[in-house]
């Protein structure tokens, strides 16, 4: 009886189509019009008004500059749209549409422009701009337009393979110019770290080696370009031999196409590179053994050496909330960073239990940090505290962690499993994705998006593996700042992506036009299961169909 509801209020909203509040004949289908210039009412006459929560600016400038022609956000605020039986859209096309402005500089994930997703029953849609930073050492995403959809389903864990033989581990995994890459540990006599660019299914293209060190063990990208870090990785830290290549590492590389590297300069003795973020416009990166290390680069081959927070070696790094925040090889605490100085945010946990902290995620606004030797998650709540949020299983440490398609995922050692967050200090077992036998540690340790899945790369086998949630597209190019026309079409089981009125992204699921996006909650402009939105934005539509190229294109047009 409540999809015969549903379905019924949802034909008398598209049967409203051209009676008043219509806007022309090119907007069939229009289920509602946020202009938000002036006011947060729906357009469109059908009465789905917004209200605002936290923290908004209702009369931003818009795309003329003129004071009233937007709705400013700053991360702390949403605009929030009542639940109702007509935005239930089941399995039906449909369109998002939205004028978003976004600063060059936002030291935070963007965060959503709309959704309407249950995390309880992983249901719904989401619209927004991603950066997966702190993901172990790697900026694995940065500033990437993505549309999902999920009815609570899930692909198996497929093998994505091995980039490089003789490769232990992918230390390095990053989405740059729409293609996933991958810088590895390859220990043996003779054996160099390499970059790898995935090729589809298990094929990786080898795009050479840096330098002559073991690993290439951290990446970011910066105003477009792909950097590296380089390492002498200590195996027998993972309880395996020791490589015999003694070479040191510690220098970060630009990519220029092929196998071609230039040389970006040393962080003063460091041997190996630990973190790499982009903060305030430019690169950061730390140092993974002694001496502790924290650098900025300043162009060419120059870094300048900063201060390092209580003499304590920095590992993973991400911007957030305008700082920047590091875990630590030498504590269980977590330090924040504003450009000059920094702040100790104190143990995260047990103290006497979490030696170290690994690596961040930000979900549902809030930054996550996984620990060393608990296994445990904790977020950071309001008055800088930190609230524990759940062991992964019986595992020890937690690795890799990031949000894919509205639910936040994590890897682990010694087990190498990956477990989703469930809620309620709850973390569901998902798969153990390395099964070598007789070693002390398995790894599940770094992780990217890439083509709407999650790579997850593994030591000691050195291989990949992917995994989608529900069904998802992604524009793995950098976002240009300013005004952007964005809009997100469903038609059918393809998804598509577009900015300023052209195409950017497309991906077909099989299956993916049955999912029923009938949440039963509220519709939220601004937010979502990644972060609020910082920037602006203006003409929000919601389409119960799938416009074509040519009507985004006029929707895009000045």
């Amino acid at each position: 009886m409540s999809i015969f509801l549903t379905s019924a209020a949802r034909i008398l909203v598209l049967a409203a189509i051209g009676q008043p509040g219509a806007l022309d004949s090119g907007d069939s289908g229009l289920i509602a019009r946020w202009p938000l210039a002036g006011d947060l009412k729906d357009h469109s006459g059908h009465g789905f008004d917004a209200e605002a929560r936290g923290t908004i600016d209702p009369n931003a400038p818009g795309r003329d500059g003129e004071p009233g022609g937007a709705v400013g956000l700053d991360g702390r605020g949403e605009l929030v749209v009542a639940a109702s039986p007509a935005l239930d859209l089941g399995g039906s096309d449909l369109t998002v549409s939205a004028w978003i402005e976004t600063a060059d500089r936002v030291d935070s994930p963007i965060g959503d422009v709309l959704s309407r997703y249950d995390s309880e029953k992983r249901r719904g849609l989401i619209l927004g701009v991603k950066t997966n930073a702190g993901v172990t050492f790697n900026q694995a995403n940065f500033r990437h337009l993505q549309f999902g959809v999920d009815d609570d389903r899930e692909s198996d864990w497929e093998p994505a393979g091995k980039p490089g033989a003789g490769t232990l581990l992918a230390f390095a995994l990053v989405e740059h110019d729409g293609a996933l890459y991958a810088g590895t540990c390859e220990p043996a006599a003779g054996g160099s770290g390499h970059v790898y660019r995935h090729a589809g299914g298990t094929e990786w293209v080898d795009c050479g080696a840096p330098d002559g060190a073991n690993a290439v063990t951290a990446a970011a990208v910066l105003d477009g370009e792909l950097y590296v870090g380089t390492g002498r990785y200590r195996v027998a830290g993972s309880s395996l031999p020791e490589s015999p290549n003694d070479t040191p590492g510690g220098r970060v590389f630009r990519y220029e196409g092929g196998t071609s590297w230039v040389d970006c300069g040393r962080l003063g003795e460091s041997i190996a590179v630990a973190g790499l973020t982009v903060f305030q416009g430019k690169l950061y990166a730390g140092s993974l053994y002694a001496p502790a290390g924290f650098f900025r680069y300043e162009g060419g081959t120059t870094w300048t050496a900063l201060e390092t927070p209580g003499g304590s070696r920095v590992e993973a790094i991400a911007p957030f909330d305008g700082k920047l925040y590091a875990s630590s090889y030498d504590r269980g605490h977590v330090f924040r960073f504003d450009g000059r100085d920094w702040e100790d945010l104190g143990p995260v946990g047990d103290p006497n239990v979490n030696t170290q902290t690994y690596s961040f995620a930000v979900y549902r606004g809030r930054l996550h940090v996984g620990t060393w030797a608990s296994g445990r998650v904790y977020r950071l709540a309001d008055g800088d505290r930190w609230e524990d949020v759940g062991r992964l299983g019986e595992e020890r440490e937690v690795m890799g962690m990031l949000v894919h398609n509205g639910r936040l995922t994590a890897g682990s050692l010694p087990l190498a499993n990956v477990y989703r967050y469930e809620g309620d200090g709850d973390w569901r077992f998902l798969k153990q994705l390395d099964a070598t036998p007789d070693v002390v540690y398995r790894r599940a340790w770094a992780m990217a998006e890439h083509d709407g899945r999650l790579f997850v790369s593994t030591l000691p086998s050195g291989r990949v593996f992917s995994h989608r949630a529900g069904a998802s597209v992604q524009w793995g190019k950098t976002l240009p700042a300013g005004w952007r026309h964005v809009a997100a079409v469903r038609s059918g089981d393809t998804l598509r992506l577009f900015v300023d009125g052209e195409p950017v992204a497309t991906t077909t699921t099989a299956g993916s036009k049955a999912f029923d996006l009938s949440t039963g909650g509220p519709l939220l402009i601004g937010s979502g299961p990644d972060a609020p939105f910082r920037g602006k934005l203006a003409d929000v539509r919601l389409y119960g169909r799938a416009l074509s190229h040519d009507e985004v294109r006029r929707l895009a047009a000045p």
